[in-house]
């Protein structure tokens, strides 16, 4: 490590609060009667109540959502014995990603005590706090011991994450990399270097797996476990081999599999090039490999290599692991992790390679398309989908191996409330989600000539949430889809500037010609403006063939509104179009609007606004709630946009008596409704927060969604046109995939709209 990330490591951990972890309430703490309930008198009739039933405490304490990280130093990462306290830091690091990935709560207890008895009894003891343990960084043998006999006297669910944690994953990748190499479990010869905790689990759990005992060599730091040695513990003597090899060069001839978790650099490219055909090849020391990646690649390119490193292919990671095994376990009350819940979430891992990768992932590791294969044989870590694939794989497994005291009826129930567990999941993309799939329509992308949008296409293909069609030239839009391996065979590629189109063209421009001759477009001009996509996918919408076209990647908003306005146009009751911006807030969507056409509305044209955007809202199952935003409040500040939004104020209390709307109000009003009560009790909010916000012109909208956008973590869908004659919908420029995704749902959702 450079001196700069030492540094970086010292400040990360010291600046500010001390430590990676803290322990924050869960309930209400701000006057006297929230203390009284939180403790004396209110914690009486609690205890009691566990004391009468004593599984009533995971009824009224966070024991059933919190594990035991528990060490005593001896076996720290890379760095030996170092002893409880300093291993404090790592043992921090395990809790913080036991919340970030499977919101668990941890406490990290450091013990300082070699002793197997003690430790045993001081874990016992602590025990009636836990939901579950991880045990960590205990050094072998005393750590099989200690798991051991854990299990055997306590019933909650406990892991040695060392041992297990990288069992599991190997295993994940062991599989799939079999699949890709064309060989079975049971004929394939293993060998082992390194006989710790982790390479004892591996190899136990590869035999559950399939694999023969027989055709597996393991080796510690003198050599191979063979019959004739007389200095192997009993947990070695379960691996001791009938075999010549005495030394890894030996050993490794013919293998078909290299485990390494021993030191680096031992695995040479001679012993390398010995293997068999397409060899597999885990270098998991760290942080430096048995063999590097790059060494292994250049020496043998029938090789699937896999190391312990984030900064190569095949990372063997076992945060893919112990929070999504902890959580399944946690969540049907399991009194063990036993082998059918390992081996279940190993499969799920290698199911879950197979997937199509979403696009954050492609970002996170600065990839175009991640694909399963030899460089891809185990998700990445930062794949949102792992806690939905694994922890219900593992309480399914527990209860099917009848360890579970609670039981899940409700699978898909489960799975949405784990991805809310991390704000993963949200009601209104879950929505337009389910909408789609039920009837996706046929959505024509004139961006089709960019990687970002063919990505947003494979997905929404995938997903089955809309029928992409895609508007480009075809030679340009093939390549870039087979130099990324994308998956969009049979999707349908219009290339509007080539021969077989003369006559869609000439048709299209004379549909043009008779909408804007009166505008000055001449003939010649409209059949040169259908060489343009952003022509000539709009009129694809207007002439029936597609459901709705989505623009505006790569060329500025009106640029791209333009063409769409001057094909289909407004609707005539508004007379105007606006954009409207969805930001997904934890407490539900909050929709702003006009934030990207008109400049200096009108009052008309303010009321015209709003009620086009209370359509849209209301199709999302959503009541709206409207504030007209200003710097006044109500009159209190004069000025002639006040005096404007007063008189939207008044058509549209006149004119829609129903609708929740009024204003003008300034945003704090509209979003704090006891404030709003508090002062002006007569709205018609009625001490209710507004959903939608109407902005008085085009600056102040833009400004504020951007800033939205820009500094919290919210996500942001839009702008979502309103006001057009058909579906139409423009992007900003420069989307992100996930951006064009939901903007590719919201054109659905807006041909869903016209068929009603």
């Amino acid at each position: 490590m450079d001196k700069l990330f030492r540094k970086d490591a010292f400040n990360y951990h010291a600046l500010g609060r001390p430590g990676k972890i803290e322990v924050i309430p869960t309930k209400p703490y701000s006057t006297q009667r929230d203390l009284s309930l939180a403790y004396s008198p209110g914690v009486a009739d609690p205890c009691l109540a566990i004391e009468k039933t004593p599984e009533d405490v995971y009824k009224y304490t966070a024991k059933g959502n919190l594990v035991a990280v528990i060490s005593n130093g001896t076996a720290v990462l890379g760095l030996g014995n170092i002893g409880a306290s300093a291993g404090k830091p790592v043992m921090e690091g395990k809790g913080l990603l036991f919340k970030i990935f499977a919101d668990i709560d941890v406490f990290d207890i450091e013990v300082d005590e070699t002793d197997i008895d003690k430790f045993v009894e001081i874990v016992k003891a602590i025990s009636p706090t836990f939901g579950g343990i991880n045990l960590e960084d205990i050094k072998a043998p005393e750590c099989f011991e200690i798991e051991r006999r854990l299990k055997e006297e306590l019933n909650i669910p406990i892991m040695h994450d060392d041992q297990h944690g990288t069992a599991i994953i190997t295993s994940a990748g062991l599989l799939n990399a079999l699949e890709i190499v064309g060989k079975k479990i049971e004929d394939i010869k293993i060998v082992v270097n390194g006989a710790g905790a982790s390479s004892i689990s591996c190899t136990r759990l590869y035999v559950h797996l399939g694999a023969k005992p027989e055709n597996i060599i393991m080796l510690d730091s003198k050599g191979v476990l063979h019959k004739d040695r007389t200095d192997l513990n009993d947990t070695k003597k379960e691996f001791v081999s009938d075999t010549k090899a005495r030394t890894l060069k030996e050993a490794v001839k013919g293998a078909d599999m290299f485990l390494g978790l021993s030191v680096g650099g031992v695995m040479k490219k001679d012993m390398l090039l010995s293997m068999a055909d397409n060899p597999i090849v885990f270098a998991l020391a760290n942080p430096n490999p048995e063999i590097t990646y790059d060494e292994a690649i250049e020496t043998r390119d029938d090789v699937v290599m896999a190391t312990g490193r984030s900064d190569f292919p095949n990372q063997i990671n076992n945060v893919l692991g112990f929070p999504f095994i902890f959580r399944g376990a946690l969540d049907v009350r399991a009194t063990e992790i036993n082998d059918e819940m390992k081996l279940a979430a190993s499969i799920a891992l290698a199911k879950l390679a197979k997937e199509p990768v979403p696009e954050e992932v492609n970002i996170a590791f600065k990839v175009q398309n991640l694909c399963f294969g030899r460089e891809y044989i185990i998700p990445k870590p930062t794949d949102p989908r792992l806690i939905e694939t694994v922890a219900p794989a593992v309480a399914k497994a527990a209860m099917e191996s009848g360890v579970a005291l609670k039981k899940i009826e409700n699978w898909s129930a489960y799975k949405e409330e784990l991805k809310k567990r991390l704000g993963l999941s949200n009601p209104l993309l879950r929505q337009m989600r389910a909408a789609c799939k039920r009837d996706p329509k046929r959505i024509v992308l004139t961006d089709a000539q960019n990687y970002k949008m063919l990505k947003a296409a494979e997905i929404v293909l995938n997903e089955k949430l809309a029928i992409p069609i895609l508007l480009g030239d075809k030679k340009v839009i093939t390549k870039i889809i087979k130099e990324n391996d994308l998956e969009l065979n049979g999707v349908e590629i219009i290339d509007n500037k080539s021969a077989g189109e003369k006559k869609r063209r000439q048709k299209f421009a004379h549909l043009l010609f008779e909408k804007q001759k009166r505008d000055g477009m001449t003939l010649n001009a409209a059949l040169d403006e259908m060489q343009h996509r952003n022509y000539f996918g709009p009129m694809l919408v207007e002439t029936g063939y597609a459901d709705s076209v989505l623009s505006g990647l790569t060329r500025n908003y009106p640029d791209s509104i333009r063409p769409s306005l001057q094909v289909i146009g407004r609707r005539d009751e508004f007379g105007v179009v606006s954009g409207m911006y969805i930001i997904n807030t934890k407490e539900g969507p909050l929709f702003l609007s006009d934030c990207t056409v008109t400049k200096e509305p009108t009052a008309e044209e303010l009321v015209a606004i709003t009620i086009q955007t209370v359509e849209e809202v209301k199709r999302f199952k959503i009541e709206p709630r409207v504030a007209l935003l200003s710097y006044s409040n109500f009159g209190s500040v004069k000025g002639e946009l006040a005096s404007k939004l007063k008189k939207a104020v008044e058509i549209l209390h006149r004119d829609y008596p129903d609708l929740i709307v009024d204003g003008e109000m300034q945003a704090s009003m509209a979003l704090n409704p006891e404030l709003l009560k508090e002062n002006f009790p007569f709205t018609k909010l009625k001490g209710k927060q507004a959903n939608v916000l109407i902005f008085p012109n085009l600056a102040s909208a833009n400004i504020v969604h951007k800033v939205l956008k820009e500094l919290t973590e919210f996500e942001v869908i839009g702008p979502v046109l309103n006001g057009m004659k058909k579906p139409v919908q423009v992007l900003t420029m420069g989307s992100a995939v996930n951006d064009i995704v939901n903007m590719i749902m919201v054109s659905v959702m807006d041909a869903h709209k016209v068929n009603l």
